[in-house]
């Protein structure tokens, strides 16, 4: 197989540049579509937050206040576990390919949960959905990634707005939720996807042309399953330690040991099989083993800001849950505005290095201030805070897709793009499980044996010292996220100008450098 991943270069090399198949018409309209089927992959995946009480009263009044988390939890289980095979099936059969079919899922996915009947079925359909969400955020900007003029390198315009446009769907998605919710119904926020789901289909198979797969390689199923395995194990862990389980449950402890068992056997797998679906080569280049570290971070850091500012807006300034999704609206306008006026400027030649080091700081200066608030804060304060922790994630996000996928091998760009929104999901899943360990620990410290919970209905002075107790909780959350991104901000500060230079091209199933990447390997050792 080998052979054959190797023979398939020279004619991928000589193929005509992807843009050359493609008017410029064309390729606005196709990069249109694309951002549409990022947001609505995106605002599924947080929309449901939203509309947790109408549809438990509707499907289970009884037992479904239970059975939430997994609503959630299901898309993200589904959407992650496939990443990896998602890239490798890019890389493969083509992109466009995979795109369709993912789109295709979604959409079935959607129409099955907005006709469920109950909270088995919606949960089920969830996964249904995840499965092809994960394609529609990962495929899409592979395909983004081959929406450049011919002069242009790996099409950083596109990957700065793809990404950005998938931030503010985290930003936006619980209000949007909330407005569906309150004046349509909340199955609407499911057969939304339809209508629109249908225009991108068909969009992009008439509109969008790319240069067919150069080779039929095989798929590494079993690396793809173990894959699966270990992110789903991680998730799981993240999503039921300290909550449905104690940490030293033997649940959790076992279900953590299979998880490091299978990440060892996927690690294995990768350095034996001809045709990995995440090679282990790619980590041998600075600048995506680097990028791969810092979008893990920076989920991490994006958890701990969203989900804990609507939990302190809510809990400590007795805000209502559709106006708190009103504070996020600064946040992401700071997103759009750093990432297009960063887009530009990196169009004109100025290094991204100079930005991911800016965006870096800035989140985590605002997730320091963050940190300070207490009950008195003026609102106004928090709104100027995550308008800055905006400005900073906007000039992160969409570039590190752009320095993944300009450095990466080309014939490798499926499993690299994928690769990094596979570290972004951990990163958030491990944020969600330490800032919830830390903020109960915090939180019960300062009141024993009172859940967390139990505030809201306190009166007096009972109510004024828990919510004190929470608000000390939730400023240690915050400057634990802030650490988080001065973490990110040490990483970027490793990158080189020379790591940012362009792709490497590497072959062989160990990731031997060919000869036009062995000077790049050898300066990332």
């Amino acid at each position: 197989m080998a052979t054959t991943a190797a023979a398939a270069l020279p004619a991928a090399a000589s193929a005509p540049p992807d843009a050359a198949l493609m008017t410029t018409a064309q390729r606005k309209l196709g990069m249109l579509l694309c951002l549409v089927t990022i947001v609505l992959a995106v605002l599924d995946m947080n929309i449901v937050s939203a509309a947790t009480v109408p549809i438990v009263r509707d499907l289970d009044p009884v037992h479904g206040v239970d059975r939430l988390p997994w609503l959630v939890s299901a898309f993200a289980l589904a959407a992650t576990a496939l990443l990896p095979l998602y890239g490798r099936l890019c890389d493969v059969y083509g992109a466009k390919r995979v795109l369709l079919g993912a789109i295709g899922t979604f959409l079935l996915g959607s129409a099955l949960c907005g006709a469920a009947r109950s909270m088995d079925q919606l949960i089920a359909f969830r996964a249904v959905q995840g499965i092809g969400g994960g394609g529609l955020m990962s495929v899409t900007m592979v395909v983004i990634a081959q929406f450049k003029d011919p002069e242009e390198r790996g099409g950083a315009k596109g990957g700065a707005m793809g990404g950005i446009v998938a931030g503010l769907g985290m930003a936006v998605g619980p209000l949007i939720g909330a407005l569906f919710t309150d004046h349509l119904g909340w199955r609407w926020i499911f057969y939304v996807n339809l209508p629109l789901g249908l225009l991108v289909l068909v969009g992009v198979a008439l509109v969008v042309k790319l240069p067919p797969a150069t080779g039929r390689r095989s798929l590494d199923f079993v690396g793809a399953a173990l894959a699966a395995a270990f992110a789903t194990g991680l998730l799981l862990v993240t999503e039921w330690g300290g909550k449905d389980h104690a940490w030293t449950s033997p649940v959790i402890l076992g279900l953590a040991a299979a998880t490091l068992a299978a990440f060892g056997l996927f690690l294995w797998r990768q350095a034996t099989a001809a045709e990995p679906v995440l090679p282990l080569s790619l980590f041998r280049i600075r600048a995506v083993r680097l990028g791969f570290a810092i979008q893990g971070l920076v989920g991490m850091g994006m958890v701990g800001s969203i989900m804990y500012v609507m939990l302190y807006l809510q809990i400590a300034r007795g805000v209502a849950p559709t106006s708190a999704s009103l504070y996020l609206v600064p946040m992401a306008a700071g997103m759009t505005a750093a990432g297009l006026l960063v887009g530009r400027l990196t169009g004109r030649g100025h290094p991204p290095r100079t930005f991911l080091a800016a965006g870096a700081a800035c989140a985590t200066l605002a997730l320091a201030l963050l940190g300070l608030s207490g009950p008195d804060t003026g609102l106004w304060a928090v709104l100027a805070e995550l308008a800055l922790l905006g400005c900073g994630l906007g000039q992160l996000i969409g570039q590190l897709v752009t320095v993944v996928q300009e450095t990466a091998p080309r014939h490798q760009l499926g499993v690299a793009t994928t690769g990094i929104r596979f570290f972004q999901s951990l990163g958030s899943a491990l944020g969600a499980a330490l800032f919830g360990t830390v903020l109960t620990r915090v939180f019960e410290a300062g009141e024993p044996g009172r859940p967390l919970g139990a505030v809201r209905a306190l009166t007096g002075a009972a109510r004024e010292h828990a919510v004190r107790s929470f608000t000390d909780a939730v400023d240690v959350v915050f400057l634990s996220a802030g650490g988080v991104l001065a973490l990110a901000l040490v990483c970027v500060l490793r990158l080189r100008p020379a790591d940012l230079a362009g792709p490497a091209e590497l072959s062989g199933p160990a990731g031997a450098a060919g000869p036009t990447g062995a000077a790049r390997v050898a300066s990332a050792a």
